[in-house]
């Protein structure tokens, strides 16, 4: 990032109704990426980079209420290489997340998108994309 340019979005949050197990998932499905587990309690944990920002939260919903996954929104993480994208897609189906789109080029996004997509076991949509050439 320049000097003076600002970020867009400063950190993301997502409900889950176990965190517990959520912290499982994303320990798997965030290794690849380099990211890691910083402040956890029994109703939050936040992930980022070793030494960085936490970028992620996954919390139980502030209100009280049950954490539902919302139609038509998706996070969407970036990966360095293809087969970081392949490790996290396989890393969340191996912890119970549902697929949502295998690992693969679309290049109707552009002609180095390579991404794969699944839902965590909230049933939060997530993608993991790659933009560099193989």
């Amino acid at each position: 990032m320049t000097e003076g340019s600002r970020q867009m979005i400063t950190y993301v949050t997502l409900g889950s109704n176990d965190r517990r197990a959520a912290k499982d998932f994303y320990d798997a499905v965030l290794a690849p990426l380099g990211l890691k587990p910083g402040y956890s309690d029994d109703e939050m944990v936040g992930y980022g980079p070793e030494g960085g920002e936490t970028q992620l939260w996954v919390v139980a919903p502030f209100n009280g209420q049950d954490a539902t996954a919302g139609n038509g929104t998706m996070l969407a993480l970036a990966a360095s290489t293809r087969a970081q994208v392949d490790a996290v897609h396989a890393a969340a189906l191996a912890g119970g997340g549902r697929d949502e789109g295998r690992p693969g080029l679309r290049e109707n996004y552009g002609p180095n998108f390579y991404a794969a997509y699944f839902r965590d076991l909230d049933g939060n949509k997530l993608a993991v994309v790659c933009r560099s050439p193989a």
